[in-house]
């Protein structure tokens, strides 16, 4: 088990449990997006409003088969990288999936406290985004369920993390 990755919905803390993850286990930590937009030089709210939502997955697909030859690293997934271009199964196939699962409304009020730089649920009401993150989760639980461990995000960071690492032991 050279490669973590992480996968589940916006808002479940890849990035802020990869970090910690990373320093615990003295490995590398990557953020897919951070990828991105350093290869493309743009944002990703920029790369869906020039180039659209296709472009952007395939950037992301890129940056996602560059990880394969990297060891003792984490990364961190965008929400709906596991859910295109099969990459549910290049993930499955060239590591560790970790799926970060958690309530809905721990979700929400993640997503809620850091609208701001997620232009998809800005200007959503709290009752608007419920319904929006039932069912975008709801079309992404069939990738997300497909990981190896399914890890509870109802939780500090601290136990997510102590979480992940007595669960990879036993693997």
């Amino acid at each position: 088990m050279d490669r973590i990755y992480l996968i589940g919905y916006m808002g479940s803390g890849k990035s802020t449990v990869g970090k910690e993850l990373a320093s615990r286990l003295g490995w590398k930590f990557i953020d897919l997006d951070e990828v991105i937009i350093e290869r493309s030089g743009l944002t990703i709210p920029e790369i869906f409003r020039r180039y659209g939502e296709h472009t952007f997955r395939q950037l992301e697909s890129s940056a996602l088969v560059s990880t394969i030859e990297m060891s003792q690293v984490i990364v961190a997934t965008g929400g709906g990288a596991p859910c295109f271009n099969d990459n549910i199964d290049v993930l499955t196939a060239n590591g560790l999936t970790i799926f970060l699962n958690g309530s809905i409304d721990t979700i929400v009020n993640r997503i809620r406290a850091d609208s701001s730089v997620r232009p998809i649920v800005a200007s959503k009401s709290k009752n608007e985004l419920r319904s929006f993150i039932e069912d975008h989760l709801a079309a992404r639980l069939t990738f997300y369920k497909q990981a190896n461990i399914t890890v509870d995000i109802d939780q500090s960071i601290s136990e997510i993390v102590d979480e992940i690492l007595e669960k990879i032991k036993l693997n």
